[in-house]
């Protein structure tokens, strides 16, 4: 099942880098224009040059953001600004944050997952992928031979074997890497060199199986490299740096992700209220209350019920689903009753495409369509006309992504957002050594 191994991972040099913080990043498909300059100004030796380099007017096929990618590597390890661990390790890594308020450390583990075709049934997608990104991380695999940032797993390991196993080794250890990031979330990572652990967790794992809960481009793009490598007679470039987390851990939190509709010619609230009034019953929220409240309310709504939160300017509505055998018989053929059974699938089928004409490519594009994890910005967006109607989704359980992904089917766009995102930039996977 899972193949997992120990690396000698690239760690910045704290000798040569006094602040840690100053040289990682979030993962570069949530970084834009502005954070990109900021992380460039912080610090000349930060990640952000080697996983997200900036592009110029005059780059040409030998001299651009890939190659120069390639070039600050080599300059860093010859300056030592990047060392390579003395021997294989596996890497206890704890993400501290707060969600609604209240104190949350999820717990995983950073090693080499070989990488495999999707088809063998062990490692397993949940979501659709696209060309553009792909050949943009294949280019920077392809120049520096090294994994950046990390795809994330999911395991299962109810009785928290590895949970024990980890943070036994940490109890009395003092964290080989300890930062705070700009978002105020800590990070701390523990090295594990112990052969016989190590073993251990190795065993452990190889009836697993992954399920990729974010990292899809970069696993793909690892596969694909892979296979180049392959053909060329080249050995050991089939792992791809890969932090694992266990389904059961407390602090695994998955947010959801809100659908802003605008663009919508001739639209008229009374008018939609009414086509769905046979799919759903429509509540108003009556309550005067804070939208986090409405959240709160939603939640408990959907534990046993398919419920959809609606906002259009003027009242918040609860719409629950009426029948789900009527409902179902209307989503796309072909799906599993596990997809069929995704809140995001019937709202985007039911409610964008079947009601409002907003199909799959027009999701795809965000012709009509914007996305939030923020309900304040979509009340905001609404209440300022600039779109028309705000979606409001309960988060998509963990167990549901498990079973979607089980199923061999791939989650609806923009269906989960697994929070805190990894930092980019404390350990390097380098295919080179």
């Amino acid at each position: 099942m899972a193949n997992i191994i120990p690396i000698k991972g690239l760690r910045y040099n704290k000798e040569k880098i006094g602040n840690l913080a100053s040289v990682v990043t979030p993962p570069y498909d949530i970084i834009d224009e502005a954070a990109q300059a900021r992380y460039y100004a912080e610090n000349s030796a930060n990640i952000i040059r080697l996983e997200l380099g900036l592009v110029f007017p005059q780059d040409t096929p030998e001299n651009n953001r890939y190659s120069r990618a390639e070039k600050y590597l080599q300059k860093w390890l010859e300056d030592e600004i990047l060392v390579m661990e003395d021997k294989p390790a596996l890497y206890y890594y704890q993400q501290c944050f707060k969600t609604d308020h209240q104190p949350v450390v999820r717990n995983g583990f950073i090693c080499g997952l070989k990488v495999e075709d999707y088809s063998k049934g062990h490692i397993l997608p949940h979501e659709e992928t696209l060309s553009k990104p792909k050949a943009d991380r294949l280019q920077l695999l392809r120049a520096t031979k090294a994994n950046f940032s990390s795809i994330f797993g999911l395991f299962a390991d109810p009785e928290k074997i590895i949970d024990h196993t980890l943070s036994a080794i940490s109890e009395n250890l003092v964290p080989d890497i300890n930062i705070t990031d700009e978002a105020g979330e800590s990070h701390r990572v523990w090295v594990i060199t112990d052969a016989a652990i190590i073993d251990r967790i190795v065993s452990f794992m190889s009836d697993k199986n992954i399920y990729i809960a974010d990292g899809h481009h970069r696993y793909e793009t690892s596969l694909e490299y892979a296979r180049i490598m392959a053909e060329q007679k080249i050995d050991g470039c089939d792992y791809v740096l890969t932090t694992l987390v266990n389904i059961y851990d407390e602090g695994l939190v998955v947010l959801p992700t809100h659908r802003v509709v605008g663009n919508i010619s001739d639209f008229k609230i009374s008018s939609f209220l009414k086509q769905l009034e046979p799919l759903f019953k429509i509540e108003k929220y009556t309550k005067k209350n804070s939208p986090s409240d409405f959240l709160e309310e939603l939640a408990k709504a959907g534990q046993k019920k398919h419920v959809i939160g609606l906002y259009d300017g003027k009242c918040l509505y609860f719409l629950t689903l009426r029948d789900k055998k009527t409902a179902f018989a209307k989503l796309p053929p072909g799906k599993s009753p596990a997809w069929k059974n995704l809140d995001v699938a019937i709202a985007d089928n039911l409610i964008l495409n079947h009601l409002l004409n907003i199909g799959e490519e027009e999701r795809r594009n965000q012709n009509h369509l914007a996305y939030t994890r923020d309900i304040s910005w979509l009340i905001e967006q609404i209440n300022t006309k600039k779109h028309q109607l705000g979606i409001i989704l309960n988060p998509t359980k963990v167990e549901d992504i498990v079973k979607v992904a089980d199923a061999k089917d791939k989650m609806p766009q923009k269906s989960t957002y697994f929070y805190p995102k990894l930092i980019t930039g404390l350990i390097i996977n380098y295919l080179n050594q």
